[in-house]
């Protein structure tokens, strides 16, 4: 059957408010252990709706997710989706949930930890869910995985990513924090960002397809689909330079009224990204005077 297990983080965008209770920033303030515990208990005991994990994200990163699957298909591989979640821990796209909010994004109203020790400690404390997943244990079913981790999504997962390792299966890492002997990891590259198109925020989904693209049809690793991606990425990479169009206070603080009263969720970090993504300028520090001023410190 040639399975490939494919895992992604989820997105904070999805496709329904968080239910009452689930936002972290709710969450009691002791101890991880303790935070953890809660959490749990109110996702059991959530009362609203629940939806399969496929439908609940939203955006560009999670649609090219997706297509992982199809980009696998086409290499010679059944494809199976999980999602790595700060709320959810590792799941089957296939798992229902209620909406939630959580992130191990540092200094967001929702996030789990403000370290990555702290965050390595929340997403031990969610695999010992009930329902959650092991990524060892599943690469090790299949013989082979890919995984497509953010940093702070794979510091938070250094010990999963540890214990992968020493599997011995086939796993392939597009993005993740650092090298992990036993994997073969592809760092994010922005150079890139030209050749496969999209924004940075979905670069490492955009560069695993690619990544499967350049494999020798069936197999995960080969020397040749190194040497094939080795080649390519040197050829394609090209070094981006901005020209953005600096702004205003005034126009600043609009665009944050505006972004904040559609989605109040957005943390100040996803905001500044939204507008320089639109080809628009603002230091960071400035940016960050101007939220707190027009929006409060939170």
């Amino acid at each position: 059957m040639n399975e490939l297990p494919i895992v992604v983080t989820c997105t904070d965008r999805k496709t329904s408010p968080p239910e009452p209770g689930l936002r972290v920033r709710e969450l009691p303030a002791t101890d991880i252990r303790q935070r953890a515990a809660e959490w749990a208990r109110r996702l059991h005991a959530a009362p609203g709706r629940r939806t399969a994990l496929g439908e609940l994200y939203q955006g560009d990163q999670w649609r090219r997710a997706a297509a992982l699957t199809k980009a696998a298909s086409g290499a010679g591989f059944t494809p199976r989706l999980y999602v790595a979640s700060a709320g959810l821990g590792l799941q089957p796209v296939s798992s229902l949930a209620p909406s939630y909010a959580a992130t191990f994004m540092p200094r967001h109203a929702d996030s789990v930890a403000s370290s990555s020790a702290q965050a390595a400690q929340w997403w031990g404390q969610l695999q010992r869910m009930e329902a959650s997943r092991h990524l060892p244990q599943i690469a090790a079913t299949a013989g082979q995985a890919l995984v497509v981790l953010s940093e702070t999504y794979a510091q938070a997962m250094h010990n999963d990513l540890v214990a992968l390792a020493a599997t011995g299966a086939d796993v392939v890492l597009i993005g993740g924090a650092s090298d992990v002997d036993g994997i073969v990891r592809m760092p994010a590259n922005a150079a890139l960002r030209q050749a496969l198109g999209g924004t940075l925020t979905s670069l490492n989904v955009r560069m695993a397809a690619s990544w499967l693209e350049h494999c020798t049809p069936g197999h995960l690793i080969t020397p040749t689909a190194k040497e094939r991606w080795s080649t390519w990425s040197s050829q394609v990479a090209r070094t981006e330079r901005y020209a953005r169009q600096p702004m205003s206070d005034q126009a600043v603080i609009a665009f944050i009224r505006d972004v904040k009263g559609r989605y109040p969720d957005y943390s100040r970090t996803r905001l500044l990204r939204l507008l320089r993504d639109k080809g628009m300028a603002c230091e960071q520090k400035r940016f960050a005077d101007l939220y707190t001023s027009t929006i409060g410190p939170r």
